[in-house]
């Protein structure tokens, strides 16, 4: 095994917030606030019992999916229906698209408060990776990437870039479907079985999995390695330098 992937693997793609930095828990803190403040005004005006949006609800509705698609899988499971609503809606709006436009402005004042620090065993592997010649694309939903990236100093490591603007552009339905992972093989003129997916989502381990990738790498942050093997991960790591030992 070369950089501890199998030897038919040719080209890299990665996750970013998770797996290259450190910027899931930013996002599941946004997600909460919004969420939580939403929720409590529903109550308030409905007459009915708060429920608080918990880590669960992040890990299996949110984490890993485009917005939109994260907003309403979760109020699915609270039995809450929402117009769509369009890209233009105010923060304000109680659409699907609304409270997406919610949740990102609270992510990005996140972000420009915290800053963005990348995981150092990540960007360790990635200058491995780099150093043995194999192609290098980043895979996100999120449409913030590019900035998230160069925040993070790691933007010139990779060749290409599949993030949720491109998706959106090219009508590509986000993760657990496999469609972003493909573009990203595609851009780097291989197909999936030449492809390793690292992910820290379940929804990011299994469109690895539906994509017939030829490697799922789990990158266990959150305590969850068994979700990611039951998911379609090959392997399951705490942190990529791991596989620089194997």
């Amino acid at each position: 095994m070369r950089l501890g992937l199998p030897d038919q693997i040719t080209v890299c793609l990665f996750d970013l917030d998770g797996v290259l930095t450190q910027t899931a828990k930013v996002h599941a803190a946004a997600w909460k606030q919004m969420f939580d403040s939403y929720l409590q005004q529903r109550a308030k005006r409905d007459g009915e019992e708060f429920r608080a949006f918990e880590q669960d609800d992040y890990d299996e509705y949110v984490d890993g999916k485009p917005r939109a698609d994260g907003v309403r899988s979760f109020l699915e499971s609270r039995q809450i229906k929402l117009p769509e609503g369009s890209e233009e809606d105010p923060a304000s709006a109680e659409t699907i698209a609304g409270l997406g436009n919610r949740k990102n402005e609270l992510v990005l004042k996140l972000i420009a408060e915290q800053g963005v620090e990348p995981y150092e065993g990540s960007v360790r592997y990635v200058h491995a990776v780099r150093d043995a010649g194999v192609p290098r694309a980043v895979v996100s939903s999120s449409t913030n990437c590019r900035a998230v990236l160069a925040a993070a100093g790691i933007d010139d490591l990779f060749d290409t870039i599949i993030d949720g603007v491109v998706a959106e552009r090219e009508h590509l339905a986000g993760k657990p479907a496999p469609d972003t992972y493909q573009a990203g093989a595609r851009a780097l003129g291989v197909e999936p079985a030449a492809a390793v997916v690292f992910e820290d989502a379940v929804a990011g381990v299994a469109s690895g999995r539906a994509g017939k990738f030829g490697y799922v790498v789990g990158v266990d942050r959150v305590d969850h390695a068994e979700a990611l093997r039951e998911h379609g991960a090959d392997v399951v790591v705490e942190d990529l330098a791991e596989l620089l030992e194997r």
